[in-house]
């Protein structure tokens, strides 16, 4: 996982994202937000349509979806090739409005390749106006430029369900979203891990080698489209003592090392994993800010130092009083 996780850095550095999502994996998250989409438009803007599995499930299910529009874009390239080299200064892009012959399948006869004037970076002025018509953006972007890419769905007020770093939480750039409700985990990946179709070689230690394919650690859906799940609350039933849930070196507030150790009678403010954003009950907690570098931004409280160690993240939370 180390290993796998080292080539996925090395990667971003390279600013090298070809980090294809499996159809299953698109499936799996997507079951959860049918109702979403019913006479929506859909964009894919970081996907050539003619291999991306993101556009190939929402043309298979256009009908049963509902949808108005799937447009999809993709970046430098207009050759349907998985891993293009991303050379050509022309990209293309596909609109599809459902079955026209009463087959009930996405004909190629159906969509029309078309051309982009420039090379369909999602920052450009063209694929910008393509935004501009879609209700939901759903695709996997580059993890290089996460950052950059969520910031223009908040600029232009759109939904979305999309695919980074589970890490991304805590970015300067992200987590005040995170505290204002405008972004939240989805789902997720089985134990917080996927498997994409890549070029890259995977060299990771865990057992799960795929063929044609890297295991990368810590990703997740990220999205502000509303979840049932989201407003479930989490049952307490662990009861604070000192000893167990002791307070960090440097601030005023308990360690909690996992999400089901939550204890159900402390009223301040708790550290917690990452992960319990998967959990995060917005009417039962109150999210306070982070514990990460202690110097990063105005949310980030402080290092979580316990008896002498730092520790990984932490998310500062408090119970709200029901």
């Amino acid at each position: 996982m180390a290993n796998s996780n080292n080539q996925l850095q090395t990667a971003k550095k390279a600013r090298e994202d070809e980090f294809y999502t499996q159809l299953c994996d698109i499936e799996n998250e997507l079951r959860h937000y049918r109702t979403h989409f019913k006479g929506k438009t859909v964009l894919c803007n970081c996907d050539d349509p003619r291999v991306s599995n993101f556009f190939k499930y929402f043309a298979l299910n256009f009908e049963i979806l509902g949808l108005k529009k799937l447009i999809a874009t993709c970046y430098k390239n207009n050759e349907p090739d998985l891993f293009s080299m991303n050379t050509c200064e022309q990209a293309v892009y596909i609109i599809y409005e459902g079955d026209k012959n009463g087959n009930r399948i996405p004909d190629p006869s159906e969509m029309e390749v078309l051309p982009l004037q420039g090379d369909g970076d999602f920052r450009s002025a063209e694929c910008v106006e393509l935004l501009k018509q879609a209700d939901i953006v759903c695709t996997n972007p580059p993890f290089s430029l996460f950052r950059e890419y969520v910031a223009q769905l908040i600029k232009f007020k759109k939904k979305f369900l999309i695919i980074g770093n589970q890490n991304a939480i805590k970015y300067k750039e992200i987590f005040p979203l995170v505290m204002q409700d405008k972004i939240w985990m989805g789902y997720g990946f089985k134990r917080n891990c996927a498997h994409f179709i890549t070029k890259y070689e995977d060299t990771a230690s865990d057992a799960d080698h795929r063929e044609g394919m890297i295991r990368v650690p810590s990703v997740t859906w990220y999205t502000n489209l509303e979840i049932p799940r989201r407003h479930e609350h989490i049952i307490l039933y662990k009861q604070y003592n000192p000893v167990d849930y002791p307070k960090y070196d440097n601030y005023d507030a308990i360690n909690v090392d996992k999400t089901t150790d939550i204890p159900c009678d402390y009223d301040g403010i708790m550290g917690v994993p990452i992960t319990f954003m998967y959990k995060y009950c917005p009417e039962q907690f109150e999210i306070i800010g982070v514990f990460n570098h202690g110097c990063d931004n105005e949310y980030d409280l402080a290092k979580p130092i316990l008896n002498g160690k730092e520790l990984y993240t932490r998310i500062a939370i408090r119970k709200k009083q029901i």
